[in-house]
């Protein structure tokens, strides 16, 4: 495994000629790469970080790529800025279609109206080329299962904060309308 210039984990799996039944994919960050995905996610650590994809053909020229991200990370907590211990258990099953393909298309009805169901099925991401880089992949799974306002256990968020003008309740002051000059403005024709 080697670090882009933006400080991921890169993978690169060629998909030209992939065995049918796929090709099992197993990544184990070392201590640099992890240093690398703690700084570029802003975390405090990354204590492990692996994953096990199975890189298969779909369809006629496809990809699809289905496993799983385990890592075990410290955030700060939102509230109390301590260290909080927290674990990565992501699940990944995805396509991907080359850029000219078909498939890659958004879907439009009758109209010409753009197409998307949330239940439905996700759009095939595509790829140029004939290489997918399976510790990216793995590392924007890894991104989206991150806590991004984690909270220590047993810690509420705190109160909003209340403003009041004046002193008492028959003489609240009131904040200024921006309006207010306008109301006896009329335009004159």
């Amino acid at each position: 495994m080697t670090r882009n210039t933006d400080g991921t984990l890169s993978y690169p799996v060629s998909v030209q000629r992939l065995p049918l039944k796929g090709l099992t994919i197993k990544i184990e960050a070392n201590a640099r790469e992890r240093e690398a995905l703690r700084d570029f996610h802003d975390l405090e650590d990354v204590k492990s970080f692996k994953a096990e994809l199975l890189i298969a053909p779909w369809k006629k020229d496809g990809v699809r790529v289905r496993g799983s991200v385990r890592a075990d990370i410290v955030q700060l907590c939102v509230v109390t800025t301590d260290p909080i211990d927290a674990k990565i258990d992501a699940e990944i099953d995805t396509i991907f279609v080359p850029e000219d393909s078909r498939l890659a298309r958004l879907p439009l009805d009758e109209n010409g109206e753009l197409v998307i169901s949330a239940e439905g099925p996700d759009i095939p991401e595509t790829f140029s080329g004939d290489m997918l880089d399976a510790g990216a992949i793995a590392e924007e799974f890894f991104e989206l299962a991150i806590d991004p306002y984690p909270r220590k256990p047993g810690v509420e968020a705190t109160p909003p904060v209340v403003a009041s003008f004046g002193e008492d309740e028959d003489h609240v002051e009131k904040p200024a309308n921006p309006f207010a000059a306008l109301k006896d403005w009329k335009q004159k024709t």
